[in-house]
């Protein structure tokens, strides 16, 4: 009886053994595999949040380019006007509304640099330097010069094209994302 007990007591302990040895594999399992949820998650909401920031980034780029460019036809518009004192201190008006513009695209601008990536930050700078040959135009315009008009309305083209690549170049981007 004496080893019947033993036995039992034996295969108890192993038993036992077994069930807790059993237990914490279990719950080293189970708090690796939570572990893991949580940084998977953690991660992919940091990616949406990275998405939406580039997303709300890019907006911001089109909608400021979008009012350059209706600011540019009301010059352009101005620049139509016969020469005189008031076509002058209209423009002179128009190019201190365009200077106020160029900061706000500037500052959309960098947002996405910021934001990236690489090739829609490229995209965004070139589109905030597609602005200047207006700014020379209308410039070269009040200082005298009477190819100034012509110029200015020989950059909306490129601005536009420039608008373009630039939409290319978040479109994949977002998409890629």
């Amino acid at each position: 009886m004496g080893d019947s007990s033993w036995g039992t007591l034996a295969i108890a302990v192993v038993t036992g053994g077994t069930a807790v040895l059993a237990s914490w594999v279990t719950s080293r399992g189970s708090t690796r595999a939570a572990r893991i949820q949580a940084e998977t998650t953690a991660r992919a909401q940091r990616a949406e949040r990275l998405r939406e920031s580039r997303r709300a980034a890019y907006l911001d780029l089109i909608e400021q380019t979008h009012r350059m460019g209706e600011l540019f036809w009301e010059i352009s518009a101005a620049l139509q006007l016969p020469d005189s004192a008031t076509r002058t201190a209209s423009l002179d008006a128009l190019v201190d509304r365009e200077v106020a513009e160029y900061v706000r695209i500037r500052r959309c601008a960098r947002v996405v640099e910021l934001e990236g990536p690489p090739s829609v930050a490229a995209a965004a700078l070139s589109l905030q330097r597609a602005t200047r040959p207006f700014y020379v135009a209308v410039r070269a315009e009040l200082a005298g010069d009477t190819d100034g008009r012509a110029a200015f309305d020989a950059s909306y083209r490129p601005f536009w094209a420039t608008l373009e690549r630039f939409v290319v170049a978040a479109r994949t981007a977002h998409q890629s994302e």
